[in-house]
């Protein structure tokens, strides 16, 4: 196929874009970002890490969003990034669930500052971009269990408590001033 590129390193899940995004746009190492993702061993960790240094280093320089999320993001990426643009410019807070979220909580606070600001950080994924990310965002986790699964499980678990405080700050009488 003419002007078609091919990788030929092995592809590993979507934790590795995440782990690339948000090394780049954190400004962190590729050490610091990269984990075992959901179920990668150990002794795999090293080979992972270079691929996410080699696609680090492929659009070092790189400054547009857009071109880094061509680059090196996913479609899921993308179409979360999508959503919480949309959410805080209609002024709907969205929870972030994992590192995947978090990457595309990145994107799209480049893609449109201020956009973090109305993101909650469901709970905090071991996999260690996930901490980066909420750091980079400002974001404190309303949870951290230890969970490594994202899939909406951190969301499920943090709205109740989003829920509970929405009925607090709303149903709560005011003190009186004296």
């Amino acid at each position: 196929m003419t002007g078609v590129q091919t990788c030929a390193l092995p592809i590993f899940g979507n934790t590795t874009p995440a782990a690339v995004l948000i090394g780049l746009l954190a400004g962190a190492l590729p050490d610091t970002v990269t984990g075992t993702g959901a179920g990668l061993p150990a002794d795999q960790l090293p080979h992972k890490t270079a691929i996410v240094t080699a696609a680090m280093d492929r659009v070092a320089g790189v400054d547009d969003p857009w071109e880094l999320l061509a680059e090196v993001g996913g479609l899921e990426i993308a179409a979360m990034a999508g959503l919480y643009i949309a959410a805080a410019a209609a002024g709907v807070p969205y929870v972030i669930d994992g590192v995947i979220a978090a990457s595309a909580a990145c994107i799209a606070d480049a893609l449109a500052p201020g956009t973090a600001a109305r993101g909650l950080a469901g709970h905090l994924s071991t996999e260690p971009a996930a901490a980066v990310a909420l750091k980079h965002l400002d974001l404190d986790p309303l949870l951290d269990l230890g969970l490594r699964l994202g899939e909406g499980t951190g969301a499920c678990l943090a709205i109740p408590l989003v829920q509970a405080a929405a009925r607090a700050l709303s149903g709560m009488a005011d003190l009186p001033e004296t």
